[in-house]
């Protein structure tokens, strides 16, 4: 029973799919009945393939005429598929009814496609909905009861255990712990927290508990508005798509009113023959028909997709390709996207009696009985040197941690803590840690004291051993692509992030970037893209989190980094760089100049076809086989020129 289920799952997700192919073999049966002379079996399974591969055309196109008044190419299709069969039948000539089959064929294809691209709202937002859990832990009469998120009202209190994600905004009330906030807001280290502080639905709790005060509704939290966002921004219609229906749309409506004056006039006009005037008209629909004109953009644009995925280049549809090729302004999310995301030990400079391996080990013999993401760092970088961790280890939350180390006291944190435990810090260390905290750099102080466990009069006995420097590396391919894309012609490169503007401008500097926006919301970077879009028209956006999701929805191409890249991100961008090469974007942007040069090569030679084939038919100088030879060798000529981008 499971393989009936599973092929009826299958068959309602891949509808469109299942049609092409049932429509695909029935046509090639019927092509082979044909040409063995087994009439009756071709007339069986040809009309099949015509309902089966013309039916979702022919409801469109019947929907859109009787609902909106209005002629599309569906219905255009389908008309002169059945005139091509209907003057097969009249005329006895049954391969025309093999051409009709051919015309659903590559619309019943077309279809299906375009299918698969719809589907991306729904599932980005399942992701979305997936970041926040389902229940809430709420105290209720000194007691602990876990209700659903939509229950919770503005004034209750919730219980907020380490490793848990925060269920919606609120205030903490009580309690110390370190959030990783990347998710949302992109900041690249995880933030202290304690009371009076705001927190954010969808954020990862560190190590302490919190209890928390709902502040707001929680249909009003953060991560429920980016979900909003991101569902508003992709049901907007790109302009290029209205422009496509409108011509779809406009074209029709000529060629059947140019069909219908056809069938009627000429024998008033010219004096023609009414078996002539039918036999034309219904040779002009089959000419005018627009399937070279179709086949003009689609396989160039698979093809271009089929190169990129060669390359690590994932394109979701072909209109993205094409997009891709006319984008004048670039946003760059900053943690993930040009940085790594992964927070590094940068420098390390000691005192003058000290090295820089002793200000390691000893920092890392302290950091590793430490969860906290600066001492993960630290320890990491301490790898390849020998320290043995320490004992009677006491963190302070927000300013430092102190343990025994080698039978003496070690000290780490900001100076403010450390000032604590010395006498004085070197005014040349001060110099060197701000110039490190104008670039955005984290830093920690390093000192010891001789005495393990010291007395209240001798605590400031400790010495100063040097400091460390802790940053998020930016990618070392990221200049070069800032300054290739500046070459392309890019007219306006700019840096969003949630980050500081210390932090932002200095990893802006490195790379060559020279706008930044920083400490952005996701609704704030929205906003940007839309600011962006208003002088550029058309404007591509990179990101990898949750907190670009809204920005990538909105932006004329949104481009993910596939390997960090969250989930969200990934199904809410256009394009996702498979292994989060951002040299790949440059490649992206001439594959889409490359395909935007073949598609307009292929309309012209498309065009071209149809009025001379038009004007033949208009002449009396060709007859219905020869338009069908000329119609589909005009697409196959378009298809193959379409196919040189596989190069």
């Amino acid at each position: 029973m499971l393989y009936p289920q599973r092929l009826g799952q299958f068959t309602r997700e891949h509808a469109d799919t299942v049609a092409a192919l049932l429509c695909g073999l029935l046509l090639l049966f019927g092509w082979f009945a044909l040409h063995l002379g087994w009439l009756g079996l071709a007339f069986l399974l040809l009309p099949a393939a015509y309902v089966i591969g013309g039916y979702e055309s022919a409801r469109e196109g019947l929907t859109t005429l009787f609902k909106e008044k209005e002629l599309d190419v569906d219905l255009l299709m389908i008309v002169a598929a059945i005139g091509a069969a209907s003057l097969g039948l009249w005329r006895r000539e049954y391969h025309l009814i093999i051409d009709g089959a051919i015309l659903i064929l590559i619309f019943a294809i077309s279809g299906a496609l375009e299918g698969y691209a719809m589907q991306r709202t729904e599932r980005s937002i399942r992701g979305l909905m997936s970041l926040t859990p389902d229940t809430a832990r709420v105290l209720l009469q000194g007691r602990e009861e876990e209700i659903p998120i939509s229950q919770l009202k503005v004034g209750d209190e919730i219980v907020v255990k380490p490793g848990e994600l925060i269920p919606t905004d609120g205030i903490i009330l009580s309690g110390y712990s370190t959030l990783n906030q990347a998710a949302i807001t992109g900041e690249s280290l995880p933030v202290e927290k304690t009371v009076g502080e705001e927190v954010f639905a969808g954020t990862l709790n560190g190590y302490g508990a919190l209890q928390i005060k709902v502040h707001k509704p929680a249909q009003s939290s953060l991560i429920v508005r980016v979900i909003r966002l991101v569902e508003q921004a992709q049901t907007e219609a790109p302009p290029s798509q209205e422009f496509i229906d409108r011509f779809e749309k406009g074209y029709a409506k000529v060629i059947v009113v140019a069909g219908i004056l056809l069938a009627t006039l000429p024998p008033f006009l010219w004096g023609w023959d009414w078996e002539t005037t039918i036999y034309r008209a219904l040779t002009f629909l089959v000419v005018a028909s627009p399937c070279a004109l179709m086949a003009a953009i689609m396989p160039t644009l698979l093809s271009g997709i089929a190169n990129g995925a060669r390359q690590g280049i994932l394109f979701k549809n072909g209109a993205q390709l094409e997009k891709i090729g006319k984008v004048r302004a670039i946003a760059f999310d900053k943690t993930g996207t040009l940085t790594t995301g992964q927070v590094q030990v940068f420098q390390v400079v000691s005192a003058s009696e000290y090295t820089s391996d002793d200000v390691l080990k000893s920092a890392a013999s302290i950091e590793s009985s430490s969860e906290h993401p600066i001492g993960k760092a630290i320890v990491q970088a301490a790898g390849d040197l020998d320290w043995v961790a320490a004992i009677e280890v006491q963190a302070i939350p927000g300013q430092g941690i102190v343990g025994i180390a080698q039978e003496q006291q070690v000290i780490i944190g900001n100076a403010i803590f450390v000032q604590q435990y010395v006498t004085n810090l070197s005014e040349e260390l001060r110099e060197i840690v701000q110039s490190w905290e104008q670039e955005g750099k984290t830093v920690v102080w390093v000192a010891k004291n001789p005495t393990p466990n010291p007395s209240p009069q001798a605590r400031r006995g400790a010495e100063v051993m040097g400091v460390i420097a802790i940053a998020d590396q930016v990618r070392v391919e990221a200049a070069a692509t800032i300054s290739r894309l500046k070459k392309l012609g890019v007219k306006q490169i700019v840096m969003l992030t949630g980050d500081n503007q210390e932090t932002a401008s200095s990893v802006a500097k490195t790379v060559g970037i020279d706008r930044v926006y920083a400490q952005l919301l996701p609704e704030d970077k929205l906003n940007v893209i839309r600011r962006l879009q208003q002088q550029y028209q058309t404007v591509a956006m990179v990101g990898d989190g949750i907190n670009d999701a809204p920005a990538l929805a909105q932006a004329s191409v949104g481009i993910a980094m596939g390997v960090s890249g969250s989930d969200v991100a990934l199904e809410t961008a256009d394009i996702v760089l498979m292994a989060d090469r951002l040299e790949k974007i440059a490649v992206a942007m001439h594959l889409g100049r490359r395909s935007q040069l073949i598609v307009k090569q292929n309309i012209v030679v498309a065009l071209g076809f149809i009025m001379l084939l038009l004007v033949g038919n208009f002449l009396g100088n060709i007859n219905l086989p020869i338009g069908v030879i000329g119609h589909e060798g005009s697409t196959v000529l378009v298809t193959l020129s379409g196919l040189r981008l596989l190069k």
